[in-house]
């Protein structure tokens, strides 16, 4: 865990309530997919934790939704603004047990961390596919992202309005895999434990308050005892989890 400074380069809007955005900063410590940064926002107690998007060349790159007080602050900065980050956070992806022909799910907001993961399985060789569930055509993110390094993406909306009409899981039924991959909210994660074929790692969102484990306000139970979305996650396997 280290923490920095960060300078914000770009925050545009996407989607719907959904911004991108990009900092210049220290990522040395930020080494898998599937980690968080923790961010101070100004006049609030608590920081906020946000998945990796990516994080390259010095730029790092963080995709949110604005759903209370500390995100509406962060969509209303604009480029030069500093922010303190605490980088390093979580242990993110093993990416050493994909198999072949790993597959990557992801609901909402859970997509972003799914794209750095994406770029190191393609990299390492590995044939990709994802499936991204939304409510509307109007809230899709990084489909074209996925598809463009590579990987075979498949879309589901609520309304029908982009893909397969209903959930992420009815898109990832009739698909071959070798291991699953999952980002997103806990309903999803119940849905996907019901139709998926193989050992997979979901990515658990969980409210925090240190971001590193020494408040213990983040833990749950497991087949092997407790443990701390925000250090032991908040990348858990299929089979310690007790649903």
């Amino acid at each position: 865990m280290k923490e920095s400074i960060f300078e914000i380069l770009s925050n545009t809007k996407i989607a719907a309530d959904i911004y991108k955005m990009e900092l210049e900063g220290d990522i040395s410590d930020i080494s898998r997919p599937g980690q968080f940064v923790n961010i101070k926002i100004e006049g609030l107690f608590l920081r906020r934790p946000i998945s990796v998007c990516d994080a390259q060349n010095g730029v790092l790159t963080l995709i949110y939704k604005v759903v209370g007080q500390g995100t509406e602050i962060m969509a209303q900065a604009g480029k030069g603004v500093r922010l303190s980050l605490l980088t390093g956070l979580g242990n993110g992806y093993d990416t050493s047990k994909s198999g072949e022909f790993p597959l990557l799910i992801g609901g909402g907001v859970g997509v972003p961390p799914l794209y750095m993961l994406c770029k190191k399985l393609i990299s390492e060789g590995k044939s990709v596919k994802a499936a991204l569930g939304f409510n509307k055509a109007e809230e899709i993110i990084l489909a074209k992202d996925l598809k463009a390094l590579g990987a075979e993406v498949y879309i589901a909306t609520v309304d029908g309005s982009a893909g397969v009409r209903g959930f992420v899981t009815d898109a990832i039924r009739d698909l071959d895999y070798s291991y699953f991959y999952a980002c997103g909210p806990l309903p999803m994660f119940r849905a996907v434990e019901k139709v998926a074929k193989t050992s997979g790692q979901y990515s658990f969102e969980e409210r925090m308050g240190c971001g590193f484990g020494a408040c213990m306000g983040c833990s749950c139970k497991t087949k092997y005892g407790n443990k701390r979305i925000c250090r032991d996650g908040p990348v858990l396997e299929r089979e310690e989890i007790i649903w």
